[in-house]
């Protein structure tokens, strides 16, 4: 049985600029955690390259998905091949360097203090967040308001998708009527999370915006995390505080 309790799941589709230097990055963060690729069938040989660097190190593993069908089905994928193994903690991350792989031992130290789910935050500790245009940081700034109001869910930054997972929360989703696959899809896992009484924090995190690849934002996946809130809200009877969990 391995001693790495961690595995960091990266979602990726045409991240040949990033996926060598992010690996290297990730294993020298910290010796704790182990890498899963979801490769969503990049036609720029990203999941060539994953595998290239899975055969190098035993700390990196890639799973192949066949199509492309959104960020969320990517990452419940990994969790359940997570869970089909011994890992206690599940992180998620992007692959373009948004999320910096040195403060992963913050989140690993934050969930070890008795938390089921820690969320980074770009506004926990004041706003940290570089190369964003202005709009760019109002949208995101207002989203987070936005679900604050309409769920009642305390966190300054649900939409963001830098977090940790415990094992015994990823065991008790209901994965098949998880709906939402984009910034929804983080709401939603949080706001499922939260809403049955399980501990969620938030550690600070300094975003910064992708240097090399292109985005995959659009205005659908915008649209959707709209709706996934109200969805959330009329679903749970516009409840505002979580149950106890039981």
């Amino acid at each position: 049985m391995s001693a790495i309790d961690t595995l960091v799941i990266i979602p990726t589709y045409n991240e040949k600029e990033n996926i060598n230097k992010m690996t290297a990055a990730v294993l020298d963060a910290s010796p704790d955690v182990d890498i899963l690729f979801v490769d969503d069938n990049s036609p720029d040989g990203t999941g060539q390259m994953a595998d290239a660097l899975a055969e190098k190190t035993d700390r990196v593993h890639v799973l192949h998905r066949t199509t492309k069908d959104g960020l969320g089905r990517a990452y419940i994928a990994g969790f359940k091949w997570a869970l089909a193994r011994d890992y206690q903690f599940v992180m998620e991350m992007d692959c373009d360097f948004s999320h910096d792989p040195k403060e992963i031992p913050n989140f690993r130290t934050k969930i070890t203090e008795g938390y089921d789910l820690v969320l980074g935050s770009r506004y926990v500790d004041g706003i940290r967040v570089l190369n964003w245009p202005m709009h760019r940081l109002l949208l995101s700034r207002g989203a987070g308001v936005y679900v604050q109001l309409i769920t009642g869910m305390p966190f300054s930054d649900p939409t963001g998708g830098f977090k940790c997972f415990r094992r015994e929360l990823l065991e008790a989703y209901h994965y098949e009527d998880v709906r939402a696959n984009g910034y929804g899809f983080q709401i939603e896992m949080t706001h499922r999370a939260w809403i049955r009484g399980f501990k969620v924090g938030e550690v600070p995190i300094t975003f910064e915006d992708r240097q090399e690849g292109t985005s995959k934002m659009s205005g659908n996946i915008i649209t959707e995390a709209l709706w996934v809130v109200w969805t959330l809200a009329v679903r749970n009877g516009f409840r505002r505080k979580p149950r106890p969990k039981a």
